[in-house]
């Protein structure tokens, strides 16, 4: 899905369909893990839950000279994180609340690239631009999983922050073990979509 496009999701006397590139799919159930763009699709089925969408960006950089980076390091002072990358030493910042379409504002690259430098000869930088992410994230800072309260066949599975990668895994097991009515292995209730 192209960022800020709400897909075609509808209900179905026997579950959903969702309209893609390369046709309809039907389905009896329907899992929405959008991440930062879930809202586009809650919303429209009636939905109003408390997403924000937190932007960090990154750069990566040549070593300068023979200089090695051999694990990440946090200056937690300075609000950034080096690590070593296949790209080079990418440099991290904090984040910044903004609306998921705003305008890149990497402002905070530029604050703490001086602060970097000086702790670890960073070379050239070797991206044209800075990479920018969204982390989506609750008030609670937990994610949202689970079924929709007012829709049968209908999951939720975002809202991660910045743990999406990490926790993608053991949500889609979550989920797979509250559709197919198994056990949970962990109790689901602090993720559910009613809290709010």
């Amino acid at each position: 899905m192209r960022p800020g496009r709400c897909p075609d999701l509808r209900g179905r006397r026997r579950g959903w369909q969702v309209t893609t590139a390369h046709g309809v799919v039907r389905a009896g159930s329907a899992v929405v893990a959008l991440g930062a763009w879930a809202p586009d699709l809650t919303m429209a089925l009636g939905y109003n839950l408390p997403l924000a969408a937190k932007r960090g960006y990154h750069m990566h950089y040549s070593p300068a000279g023979d200089a090695r980076l051999n694990r990440p390091v946090l200056d937690t002072e300075g609000g950034y994180l080096l690590s070593p990358n296949v790209r080079g030493i990418r440099l991290t910042t904090g984040i910044e609340f903004a609306l998921p379409n705003a305008p890149r504002t990497p402002v905070q690259l530029g604050v703490v690239e001086p602060l970097a430098r000086a702790l670890f000869p960073l070379a050239d930088r070797v991206d044209p631009e800075p990479w920018m992410g969204l982390r989506p994230c609750t008030p609670d800072m937990l994610p949202i999983i689970g079924p929709a309260p007012r829709h049968a066949g209908l999951w939720f599975a975002f809202g991660h922050a910045h743990h999406g990668l990490t926790l993608g895994p053991v949500t889609g097991r979550l989920i797979a073990e509250m559709m197919t009515n198994e056990t949970p292995f962990v109790d689901p209730a602090p993720f559910a979509a009613g809290r709010f």
